[in-house]
């Protein structure tokens, strides 16, 4: 009897089992298991672009707040709408400056390669600062 269980029931029972939940990817899982969570974003990859419109608003609801809270402890009441303009006007100058000079580091140092490549093989020097200039004239300009 017990072997005809173990050499014909049991793997009977597991092909069914495998068949209606899935394998074993299926166990653990449900409406609040860990694995349903979105995984962590890690580094390495371009950032996701912020949509202008949602990060105006959510700076005009954080400076409202502040403004209702300053409201309640008596102190002089912020402007909400000029705060949010030149908060978004210094993240916007500061992001794109940013942004330009990484750019600008990342052509350089492909043109570097590309000057060493040329010079092994015998070839005139590039410029580097000029052919990164152009280069990112190009890249630009493109847009």
């Amino acid at each position: 009897m017990v072997l005809v269980f173990t050499g014909v029931l049991a793997p009977l029972v597991g092909f069914v089992l495998k068949r209606a939940v899935g394998g074993w990817g299926g166990y653990g899982g449900g409406p609040f298991a860990i694995l349903n969570e979105a995984p962590a974003r890690r580094g390495g990859g371009p950032e996701a672009p912020v949509d202008p419109a949602i990060q105006a608003a959510e700076v005009r609801q954080m400076l409202a707040a502040k403004a209702e809270r300053q409201r309640r402890r008596g102190e002089p009441a912020l402007d909400v709408e000029a705060e949010t303009e030149r908060l978004l006007a210094a993240a916007a100058e500061s992001g794109s400056q940013g942004a330009d000079e990484e750019l600008r580091a990342e052509v350089r140092q492909l043109v570097v390669l590309r000057a060493e490549r040329r010079r092994r093989k015998g070839l005139e020097p590039l410029d580097v600062e000029a052919e990164t200039d152009r280069q990112l004239a190009d890249f630009i300009g493109s847009r």
